[in-house]
């Protein structure tokens, strides 16, 4: 006799992870990301990911905080986490996804964008814009994690998002047009209208396992978008 798991419906959907690099501090937030597939696998569907082939904007010893002197590219250091099963950004297709996922790390505020230097005044990289853009124009769902809802923010403008308790990080969102709502760990904010999805994640003072409730709460309201 064969049971079913609670959360292993099979819901034969694809969401795309946009990863930032690897190691919070110059890439993308390695629970996040981790945690972030295993919510997409643990609800049935697949995690297909990607990141931009650039230069990160610096590398950052992770035992003492200090810059290294050396480059390292984001696609290249991403497919650390996806174990080599990453595409480029620029070959994104929203027709052949269901929904997009930004994990948070430094790495989308300062790889992705340039949030961490320019604050609401910050560029984003083309292949995020055309990626949120056309995802937003087919009526599917985006979420962003930790930090990253200052992309959909710079994006979109009038967008709903949470990026926990910060009051500058929260002030910048709304400078670019965006409503703030202010949240706990492993609570998320959905912006129904937009078909986005939030969570504070790292922006607070997180437990891995409160990380892990999260992002899957993430992924659920995704799934929900999706209408799974």
């Amino acid at each position: 006799m064969v049971f079913l798991v609670m959360g292993e419906t099979m819901s034969g959907k694809k969401i795309a992870v946009v990863l930032s690099g690897c190691g919070v501090y110059d890439g993308a937030e390695i629970h996040e990301s981790v945690l972030t597939l295993l919510a997409i696998c643990r609800h049935g569907a697949e995690a297909v990911c990607f990141a931009p082939d650039i230069e990160q904007h610096h590398v950052v010893n992770h035992l003492t905080g200090q810059e290294m002197a050396e480059t390292r590219n984001v696609l290249l250091e991403s497919a650390r986490i996806a174990r080599g099963q990453i595409a480029d950004l620029a070959k994104f297709k929203a027709t052949e996804v269901n929904a997009l996922v930004f994990p948070g790390g430094f790495g989308a505020a300062k790889n992705l964008s340039s949030f961490a230097f320019d604050g609401s005044g910050a560029s984003v990289d083309p292949s995020v814009v055309a990626a949120v853009t056309s995802m937003v124009a087919a009526g599917k769902p985006v979420a962003a994690l930790c930090i990253a809802p200052v992309l959909l923010a710079k994006i979109l403008g009038d967008v709903e998002v949470t990026i926990g308790q910060d009051a500058g990080t929260a002030t910048a969102l709304e400078a670019m047009g965006a409503r703030h709502v202010p949240s706990h760990q492993t609570e998320i904010v959905v912006d129904r209208k937009r078909k986005i999805v939030t969570a504070p994640c790292y922006m607070l003072d997180s437990t891995v396992a409160q990380i892990a409730d999260g992002a899957d709460n993430a992924i659920r309201a995704v799934l929900e978008l999706i209408g799974v």
